[in-house]
């Protein structure tokens, strides 16, 4: 993790994380929260795949951002979708709680999104890497040609 991007996208990884492990601790004392969970039984199941996910997507790996998209989709998906209807057909269906938990579904899906790009950019990057320490030597083409044009012009003499 060298790139200041994976760290950002990490540390807001895991702050989500912290804040669904709030919203599912508060909906099991049954006190009101921010938000309520949609399905109880799979926010759990749901924190503990996250976690797996979190240690993989640190060790860069593609599969721990897949699974990481693929179950906060599934889960966040239906009710992105019910509430975005209902907006569009009839605005005043929802209530100020519903705008909330539309926003926090949303960055649910939007952070899995994101962790997916810098994953894939990543792997360009390693693809092709660069290092100013050597490329100038390397990849300099002027380099080379005063090198030609220098030894062209040492005449020496033997005896």
């Amino acid at each position: 993790m060298k790139n200041f991007s994976t760290w950002l996208l990490v540390c807001f990884m895991v702050m989500y994380w912290v804040f669904r492990i709030m919203v599912a601790l508060m909906a099991q004392m049954r006190q009101d929260f921010i938000v309520q969970p949609l399905n109880i039984t799979i926010e759990i199941i749901l924190l503990f795949v996250v976690l797996v996910c979190l240690v993989l997507i640190v060790k860069r790996k593609m599969v721990g951002a897949l699974i990481y998209l693929i179950s906060y989709v599934m889960y966040f998906g239906s009710d992105v979708t019910t509430k975005i209807t209902t907006l569009i057909e009839d605005p005043s269906q929802l209530g100020l709680n519903d705008y909330t938990a539309l926003i926090i579904s949303l960055i649910g899906i939007i952070l899995p999104l994101a962790v997916i790009l810098d994953l894939l950019a990543d792997k360009n990057r390693k693809a092709h890497p660069t290092d100013k320490k050597t490329d100038w030597f390397y990849k300099n083409e002027e380099y080379d040609r005063k090198l030609d044009d220098r030894a062209d012009k040492n005449n020496y003499r033997t005896l």
